[in-house]
């Protein structure tokens, strides 16, 4: 698992300041142009909100990206997010490999009776 120490940056971070800013777009007008309420918007730019399909898809259509743009800027925070939050947890789970043998019989498990 590729997990970086550093927060990856937001749906919202990146609607915000690479595609609102620099067109001029406000809160509002962004709302309008994809039909959704205002809050909708002003809750993912603040991080309150995650992105939906729904949302990648009007986002999309809108700035000609595509909804996995969205969608896989959403994932990679919530990855971060779980691992960063359970982290101990999750290195005390083994890797397959190391514990095959408890999973595997051996040959010599098995008796066979004639």
């Amino acid at each position: 698992m590729n997990i970086t120490k550093r927060k990856p940056p937001t749906p919202g971070e990146i609607l915000s300041e690479e595609f609102m800013v620099p067109l001029g777009l406000t809160q509002n007008k962004l709302a309008e142009f994809i039909q959704v309420p205002r809050r909708r918007i002003n809750e993912i730019i603040n991080n309150k909100r995650s992105i939906t399909p729904d949302t990648a898809i009007r986002l999309s259509k809108l700035f000609g990206t595509s909804a996995d743009l969205w969608l896989n800027l959403q994932h990679k925070v919530d990855l971060w997010e779980a691992f960063a939050n359970r982290e101990q947890e999750y290195k005390r789970i083994e890797p397959i490999e190391s514990i095959k043998s408890y999973l595997m019989p051996k040959s010599s498990d098995f008796q066979f009776s004639s």
